[in-house]
Order: structure tokens, then sequence, then C-alpha cells
């Protein structure tokens, strides 16, 4: 193995320590989201109030990809993975509503 590819071999596994240590703060603050929404949903629930709320949910895509583009994220992309969390919370929040 050459100086290079010992080298490459290295950053390869820094990066990939990165991306696990990364990916596990990604799991626990969306099960930290979750938790909220949940709690929304049982208020609304509580409350007869709807389990979507369009106006909510297009601010906050909008703020969304605006953080996307400070940091240098594709705001389509962003746009796309809180999509999918809101319907995945809407769902939620229609199975615990009467």
């Amino acid at each position: 193995m050459t100086d290079a590819t010992s080298r490459a071999a290295e950053l390869l596994k820094e990066h990939r320590t990165s991306i696990d240590r990364l990916d596990a703060v990604l799991v626990y603050t969306l099960a930290e989201r979750f938790k909220h929404t949940q709690a929304v949903g049982q208020l609304k629930a509580e409350h007869a109030l709807p389990p979507s709320d369009p106006l909510r949910e297009s601010q906050q895509i909008e703020r969304l990809q605006r953080m996307a583009l400070e940091a240098d994220l594709d705001p389509e992309f962003a746009k796309n993975f809180l999509n999918f969390i809101i319907g995945e919370v809407i769902q939620h929040h229609k199975k615990h509503h009467p």
C-alpha cells in the first residue's frame, strides 16, 4: 500500500466515522422532534383541531429552504425531506384524531 493509498484509507475512515456520528444525531433528533409532534397531535385531538395546518406547513417549508441555502444544502432536497416528515406527522395525527 502506498503512502497516498494509506492516507486515503485513513481519510475515508475519518469521513465514515463522522457520517456514522451524524446519522446518530439525525435519528435522535428526529425521535425528539416526533415526541413533540405527537404531543401536538394529542392536543389537536383533545381540542378538535384539524390534524393538518397548511399555513404552518408552508411557513416551515419556506423556513427550511432558507436554512438549507444558508447551509449550502439543496433547498429542493430540504423541501422534500420536510414534506416527508410532515406527511408522517399528519398520518400519525389522523390515526389519533376522533
